[in-house]
């Protein structure tokens, strides 16, 4: 019997048939835009798990997803759900189990049969492959993962869904069902603004293009700014337009709008620069007022955060929402907005990655974003992403949707491209890790190692190119193995009959850092130090300073022999890696944080140990975390005996507190 309707919500086609495929025994591929329900489909496989007595993991990309999932499951009475995110670890043995697909991956190659009650695994934003760092963890997950497991996995649109079903159908035991829909339950309309023409339509860009850029009337390509001004004309021209795109937006009632700036400083600029509006009437100013009471006794943030520029700004109906904020801020911030009475945010581009927070209107700030070597046009995957978090559904008959154009976007930007909804392909960003290849070098041997290729999406994408190219991507492929396997032999971690010592041992339990940290074990560097250097080392491996050539400078008192020391071991192993061809070059040591990692152990609070820094808040926090998740990995990988592991225990402990504890923050909220 199909089921066309489900927990009082009448289901859209594409929810009804992949339901069906999910009731079939099938793993199932959903491709829909932003904001159309594929969430639901997953929500009924962990339904039909959760009531057949069986188990099911839920992965996604970021951890601010999973935190919200959870806390979505756990107000759910039937359902049994626990989290893993590599910051937190609550209820690992649940039914319904949260986690970032990391922590998939590497419970496939640390202990498969823990998956073997698994019924279904999900991939939420699947085509994350794509990702260029991290892309290779779905690969090696899909491939890996135990066969009797089903997937539901979920993406945005993206043009070879085919290519990617095929693969997945190839690779997987069970036969698949791919599912494609265009249709979003709030359409959205795409619009254009420019200071001298407004908001107007894509249709009308050539005629807006003539009339502002004819001669004597604007910037032609190559030329700054209007005859007789410059580049900060410009600049405050922009500024009043984006004001007068504001206004126009407050007066026909098209608010709340998101407000998507790829710049941190950008995000708050607008926001400050915006804080003169009246957008709360005096009901709405209550209820703020009230809520953000709640949220203060909630997370335990003092009286005092009400007077900071968080609550001050929302106060006002106006917010932003960025990676470089305190992780409470930005929940304070989501929990806000989602109340109805932030009508204003500006944010980057991570705020559209899976939270369900729609807006009335969604307003590119630019269209153009930094992409780790130049500034370009966004993709139109990204676009379409940001773009579909416009539209209430239930609220609005229709999604508004602005893109703020600068002169020099008139000639450039590929409009139509982007709004033309026709996504970029995935492709294949297999790699493996140091990890991974001594994973896999221990149960499958040497001669076997290569299949994890040969089953990758990187192979099947070259499956109809011509013999030489597929012959020379093999080679590459292997070749890239064997540097790993012959720099891993060299160094000691592969002994004969391709056994691994004990440095291989302890280095496959690592994930990033496994050559940096396993030299520095088992080489006796940690052995000696205190808790407030090993969190120095720790936070240096993993820190990497934004924009900044050089480093900043830090003071040889603060550990400066053990800083040394480690960095000359980092440097040689780095110039063993290039001697062996290894293409990705190993991260080197960043000492930036190293002040605010000796103030925090010395008991300072969080507030005082930013200001020694040139770092934000919320990657100070973030780099501490995960300094900690790599403490608790190198604790786990190593003998217990070993004294150095009391010693990481006690470094954790001193590291995890206050706004550094993930777990508090989720169990207050």
């Amino acid at each position: 019997m199909t089921v066309s309707e489900w927990k009082g919500l009448r289901l859209l086609d594409f929810q009804i048939r992949a339901i069906q495929a999910i009731r079939d025994g099938q793993n199932v591929l959903v491709s829909a835009p932003t904001g159309a329900g594929k969430t639901l489909v997953a929500e009924y496989a962990i339904a039909d798990a959760v009531q057949r007595g069986r188990r099911c993991v839920y992965t996604s990309p970021i951890k601010a997803l999973s935190n919200q999932k959870y806390r979505d499951f756990r107000d759910d009475p039937e359902i049994d759900v626990g989290l893993m995110t590599g910051d937190v670890t609550i209820h690992p043995a649940a039914q319904v189990l949260i986690m970032t697909t990391e922590i998939l991956r590497n419970s496939v190659f640390e202990n498969p049969d823990g998956l073997h009650d698994v019924d279904y695994v999900i991939f939420d934003e699947i085509h994350f492959m794509d990702d260029v760092e991290r892309g290779s963890v779905w690969e090696e997950s899909v491939i890996f993962t135990p066969a009797e497991t089903r997937f539901i996995a979920l993406s945005a649109t993206i043009a070879n869904l085919e290519e990617l079903g095929a693969w997945l159908r190839q690779t997987r035991r069970h036969e698949l069902f791919v599912i494609h829909s265009e249709r979003r339950p709030v359409p959205l309309r795409h619009r254009l603004f420019t200071a001298r023409s407004g908001i107007f339509a894509a249709e009308k860009l050539d005629w807006v293009r003539r009339k502002e850029l004819s001669p004597g009337r604007g910037r032609r390509r190559g030329h700054r700014g209007r005859p007789g001004g410059g580049v900060e004309d410009e600049r405050r021209r922009s500024r009043n337009a984006v004001n007068a795109l504001f206004d126009e937006l407050q007066r026909e009632d098209l608010l709340p709008a998101l407000v998507f700036s790829f710049s941190r400083k950008d995000c708050e600029r607008l926001a400050f620069r915006n804080q003169h509006r009246s957008l709360l009437d005096g009901e709405e100013r209550a209820r703020m007022e009230a809520l953000q009471a709640e949220l203060v006794e909630l997370f335990q943030l003092g009286a005092e955060a009400l007077a900071g520029e968080v609550f001050q700004l929302a106060a006002r109906g106006v917010a932003y929402h960025h990676a470089g904020m305190l992780p409470v801020h930005k929940e304070v911030v989501e929990r806000m907005f989602t109340s109805g009475l932030i009508k204003l945010l500006f944010t980057t581009e991570t705020f559209a990655l899976g939270i369900n927070m729609p807006a009335r209107t969604a307003v590119f700030a630019s269209l153009r974003k930094f992409d780790g070597i130049s500034f370009d046009y966004l993709r139109t995957r990204d676009y379409m992403q940001m773009a579909g978090r416009a539209g209430r559904q239930g609220i609005d008959e229709a999604g508004l949707v602005v893109s703020f154009l600068e002169l020099r976007d008139l000639d450039d930007a590929p409009v139509r491209r982007m709004q033309s909804g026709k996504p970029e392909p995935i492709l294949s960003r297999f790699r493996l890790s140091y990890s991974s290849i001594l994973h896999l070098l221990e149960h499958l041997g040497r001669e076997r190692l290569h299949e994890a290729w040969d089953k990758s999406f990187n192979r099947f994408q070259h499956r109809e190119k011509s013999k030489k190219a597929r012959d020379r991507n093999r080679r590459e492929q292997r070749r890239v193995v064997d540097a790993h396997l012959a720099l891993l032999e060299e160094l000691g971690y592969i002994e004969e009959n391709d056994k691994l010592t004990p440095r291989g041992k302890v280095a496959r339990l690592l994930y990033g850092y496994e050559l940096q940290l396993t030299e520095m074990l088992f080489r006796g560097t940690l052995e000696t130090l205190p808790p407030a250097a090993l969190g120095v080392v720790f936070c240096g491996l993993v820190f990497e300073e934004r924009g900044r050539s050089g480093g900043a400078y830090v003071s040889p008192r603060l550990f400066g022999g053990v800083r040394r020391h480690v960095g000359q071991v980092l440097q040689r192993l780095a110039a063993v890696e290039a001697e062996f061809g290894v293409p990705t070059p190993m991260k080197l040591a960043d000492w930036g944080l190293t002040p605010a990692v000796v103030a925090w152990f010395e008991g300072r609070d969080f507030e005082e140990i930013v200001e020694l820094v040139d770092a934000t808040p919320g990657d100070v926090c973030r780099v501490f975390r995960m300094a900690l998740q790599l403490m608790r990995q190198a604790k786990r990988a190593i003998d217990p005996e070993w004294d150095l592991a009391e010693r990481l225990g006690e470094a954790a402990d001193a590291m995890n507190r206050d706004e550094v504890d993930a777990r508090r923050q989720l169990e207050l909220g």
